[in-house]
């Protein structure tokens, strides 16, 4: 490839500060959301079937964090605690079991961060400015 079409392709991917997430972070983000979670959130961001119906063990299956969930609810700072930390309080309640990893040891705050971006990323315009009203972003 020619150098100035390595260039132009990179200036298209990070945007021209248009106010938009940055496009190679989002492509970041995605990746390691599909080496680490999309086995259990899905490809989609869809969740697992019946994912707000504990199972027999009394967990609950691995929410979607597509517009049909309730990952668009919480503010950043939470999803990346719980992220980073699992499902323990104070994001859960004392004694909750869940499925749900957590990430510390194995994906740096960036890396969260980017996976985080990436899935909203994916969230439809209004539900993003319903989270901008929310939680002041």
């Amino acid at each position: 490839m020619k150098w100035w079409r390595a260039a132009l392709l990179l200036t298209s991917l990070a945007g021209c500060g248009g106010g938009g997430p940055d496009q190679l972070a989002v492509m970041e983000g995605e990746a390691i959301y599909k080496a680490e979670c999309a086995t259990c959130h899905g490809t989609r961001l869809e969740g697992q079937p019946e994912w707000n119906t504990r199972r027999p063990d009394g967990k609950l299956p691995a929410p979607p964090h597509d517009a049909s969930g309730h990952t668009w609810h919480h503010p950043m700072e939470q999803l990346v605690a719980i992220t980073k930390l699992g499902m323990v309080p104070p994001h859960a309640p004392p004694g909750y079991v869940s499925d749900m990893p957590a990430f510390a040891g194995k994906l740096s705050d960036r890396q969260i961060q980017r996976v985080l971006l990436y899935v909203e990323s994916q969230w439809p315009a209004e539900i993003r400015a319903q989270r901008a009203e929310r939680f002041g972003k």
